[in-house]
């Protein structure tokens, strides 16, 4: 559904998935500084919005996802993830409880599989899930964690920094806020900043939660049963993730980002110093040890971006990203999991 601040002069769209909305406005930086200073506002209306009505559903929200949702209070935002029996992702909800509704929201054209499998697990329970998306849409003030604005309409529903707004309000709404309208891109570049994955961009159909940073804000270890828990418990008690999210500075002489899916490889000066042994499984790429999630341009850092490798590459090793120099970050740590320890090598440069 094409957002109507696409209509904005100097609006220019975004690649897909997010072609509905604005890339930028023709200011990148600035708009960037002013998101982060809580000074403007993302138009986010691709994403889709999921409501979940009745008695029962938070309880049954809660036997079904990876968060602890059964005693979340009114107005109080979280994250849930909906996993395989193989504790894969794949669902990433952010989403609130009004009193007598959830209200999420998901990737774009994800609300349909995730309505389909909800309403497979429906039983007898009383609840109702409904699309939204025609009547909602999504938009952020601030960067990342920046929480409810102070001057958020009292009709809007806020998940944290998210306000849910009629979509019959969109086009006025950065006007009737006073804020200046931000493109997605000035989003995604606060968002990598902050070490906060994406699901379809920092994740693939192999992805765990422990991979990518999501125990805790989306994953409550110590609740009941859900489907993929096993795994998650068995990798927190008992062993490694066998990848690892990263943030990248990109070397700022290159003239492109390294696009999403790009290879990610030893920063090696010989081919014979690469492992050979440590192509990811499934690429062809000679050396692979990971791929790009999402890069953008920092208006503060330059060019960065994240990235999933090999639990085993060294955390202060050089790496290339699409064919661009990279110096890594640790996001998700070596050791990720309770009983483990890092292994010394690991911390030393490849030489």
């Amino acid at each position: 559904m094409r957002s109507p601040l696409l209509d904005t002069p100097g609006a220019v769209a975004a690649d897909a998935p997010d072609q509905a909305v604005a890339a930028h406005y023709g200011e990148l930086y600035a708009e960037q500084r002013a998101l982060a200073a809580g000074e403007a506002l993302v138009d986010r209306s691709n994403r889709e919005v999921v409501r979940i009505s009745g008695p029962d559903r938070l309880t049954w929200l809660n036997n079904l996802s990876s968060q602890k949702l059964d005693t979340l209070t009114p107005g109080t935002p979280s994250q849930t993830l909906l996993l395989d029996p193989q504790g894969r992702v794949e669902h990433h909800l952010t989403l609130v409880d009004d009193g007598a509704s959830v209200w999420a929201h998901v990737e774009p054209g994800t609300a349909g599989p995730l309505i389909a499998f909800l309403e497979k697990m429906r039983f007898m329970l009383r609840v109702e899930v409904t699309d939204m998306t025609a009547e909602y849409a999504v938009v952020t003030v601030g960067g990342p964690g920046a929480g409810a604005p102070a001057a958020a309409p009292s009709d809007v529903i806020a998940i944290g920094e998210d306000l849910l707004v009629q979509r019959e309000r969109l086009a006025g709404l950065p006007a009737a806020l006073g804020l200046r309208p931000a493109g997605l891109w000035a989003y995604e570049a606060l968002r990598i900043e902050a070490h906060l994955p994406r699901l379809g961009f920092d994740t693939d159909h192999k992805t765990i939660p422990h991979e990518v940073g999501w125990i805790g804000a989306a994953v409550h270890l110590s609740k009941g049963c859900y489907r993929g828990q096993e795994t998650v418990a068995r990798v927190h008690n008992l062993g490694h993730p066998p990848r690892r999210l990263v943030f990248l500075h990109l070397d700022g002489s290159a003239d492109t980002l390294p696009p999403h899916g790009a290879p990610v490889t030893l920063g090696v000066s010989t081919p014979r110093e690469a492992d050979p042994e440590a192509a990811v499984e499934g690429t062809a790429e000679p050396g692979q040890i990971g791929f790009v999630g999402s890069s953008a341009r920092h208006h503060e850092l330059g060019p960065i971006a994240l990235a999933v490798v090999k639990r085993t590459v060294p955390v202060d090793i050089d790496l290339l990203a699409g064919g661009v120099a990279a110096t890594q970050e640790v996001v998700v740590p070596p050791d990720a999991g309770r009983n483990v320890t890092i292994d010394p090598a690991l911390r030393r440069r490849i030489r």
